[in-house]
Order: C-alpha cells, then sequence, then structure tokens
C-alpha cells in the first residue's frame, strides 16, 4: 500500500543526475514536485513511463511542478538513461532500497521498486498517489487529472 493522501512525505537526501545529492526539504522547499518510482532504467515500461513524463513536461511545468523519478539504478545508468531519452527532469538512485521502503514503493523478496507515483503539495503532503505496476502511461494521464482538479 502507497503512503495515504494527507500523509507528510518523508524527507530525504538520494545522489541525483544534477551531480549533487537532492534534498527534499531543501532541494523543493515551498514547491509542489512528482516523485515517481518504478522498478529499472531501459525497460519497456520505465521508458514509456519516462517518455511520457518527458512529453507532457510543459503542463507540469504550468504549475510551476518539477518531475523527479526514483528507482535503485545507479548514476551512470540514470545519465545513460537520460541522456538516451532526453528526459528533462531528474533521477535518483536509490541503489540501498531505503528511500523507496519509506514510500511503500518496495517489493519486499524482490527488492525491486513497484511503480507509484505521488504528487506532493508546497508543504509535501501526499496530495494524489496512483500506484499501478503495468500501464506505466496511466501515471501521468492520473497525475495531471488530479493537478486539473485542484486548480
Amino acid at each position: 500500500m502507497a503512503l495515504k493522501v494527507g500523509t507528510q512525505a518523508p524527507d530525504f537526501s538520494l545522489p541525483s543526475t544534477s551531480g549533487k545529492d537532492f534534498k527534499l526539504s531543501e532541494d523543493m522547499a515551498g514547491k509542489p514536485c512528482i516523485i515517481y518510482f518504478y522498478p529499472k532504467d531501459f525497460t519497456p515500461g520505465c521508458t514509456a513511463e519516462a517518455c511520457d513524463f518527458r512529453d507532457n513536461i510543459g503542463f507540469f511545468k504550468g504549475f510551476d511542478i518539477d518531475i523527479i523519478g526514483v528507482s535503485r539504478d545507479d548514476i551512470p545508468t540514470h545519465l545513460k538513461f537520460k541522456e538516451e531519452y532526453q528526459l528533462p527532469f531528474e533521477l535518483l538512485a536509490d541503489t540501498s532500497g531505503k528511500i523507496s521502503e519509506q514510500y511503500k514503493a518496495l517489493i519486499p523478496l524482490l527488492r525491486l521498486n513497484k511503480r507509484i507515483t505521488y504528487l506532493l503539495d508546497a508543504s509535501h503532503k501526499v496530495a494524489a498517489v496512483y500506484e499501478q505496476m503495468f500501464g506505466a502511461k496511466q501515471h501521468i494521464k492520473a497525475m495531471i487529472e488530479e493537478i486539473k482538479k485542484t486548480q
């Protein structure tokens, strides 16, 4: 089960494709954002999801909402993935799975990320959540609908 709507999102710090550590409370201070957890770079579903976020980035930027992707892949793999698909957002490396676990996005026995997308409000409370392992493109559609509802 994902974190519930209204829950305060756990603060965290993880290595980022920007070359520095990303800290939620500092890098997104006072800003809403989408944090999406996904299983693995370069797999068909994860590639489709990342490219769909990329293709809809204008919508999210219009509401000043940043996108952040998190998987257990390392930074070199993330950098290749980001470059190959021209992703205009940061990818974070949760190689230990600790943050994914805090966000209820880790499959315990497999130690692989589930596909969960969180919309956090400006105070980093969960405003919306969409959890569905298959149908990666539905995550973007669900977030767009949630944002439209609040405007």
